[in-house]
């Protein structure tokens, strides 16, 4: 999929999206992989209603008309990881949080490194918003996109807040 910051790859099993990263064409063999190490089978392609949902709900987030995706969304990771994601998912819209927030959030204080791991593991970039997550100071860390998409992302939602 096209976005104003590059080519994205998305993945979506009958169930819901289960794959959306900033990518390249060279690197759909090796993302194609990862799916099918998560669900235990090749992906195939062709059509899903939730990667054409996913392209509407896209254009419209990019054009600052969309503020929370509805998609349903399927994704693997360990019980930790997933405590990490399901609270991105609770990041409002043009907000922040650091990693320390996220750590505390799921009941372990002291484990910010491994917060910053399963954020940079998210398998489902802007629909679960990792990008919404900066160092205790306020600063941008690091982000599997680039900084300048994570930038861009956080000036997007702000500047449509107002």
């Amino acid at each position: 999929m096209e976005t104003p910051l590059g080519p994205m790859v998305a993945g979506a099993t009958a169930q819901g999206l289960c794959l959306l990263e900033f990518g390249s064409e060279h690197e759909v063999e090796e993302q194609a992989g990862r799916v099918q190490q998560l669900f235990g089978a090749p992906p195939v392609e062709g059509p899903n209603p939730h990667l054409e949902t996913l392209q509407e709900e896209l254009a419209r987030y990019f054009a600052g008309q969309l503020r929370e995706f509805s998609l349903p969304l399927v994704y693997s990771g360990t019980p930790f990881q997933r405590q990490v994601w399901d609270q991105l998912r609770r990041i409002p819209y043009g907000e922040t949080r650091s990693y320390e927030d996220i750590a505390i959030a799921v009941r372990n204080p002291k484990a910010v490194r491994a917060v910053g791991r399963a954020n940079g593991l998210n398998p489902i970039a802007i629909v679960i918003p990792c990008h919404r997550v900066v160092n205790k100071s306020g600063r941008l860390g690091g982000y599997g996109g680039g900084l300048g998409r994570k930038e861009y992302l956080l000036r997007l939602e702000r500047s449509t807040l107002s």
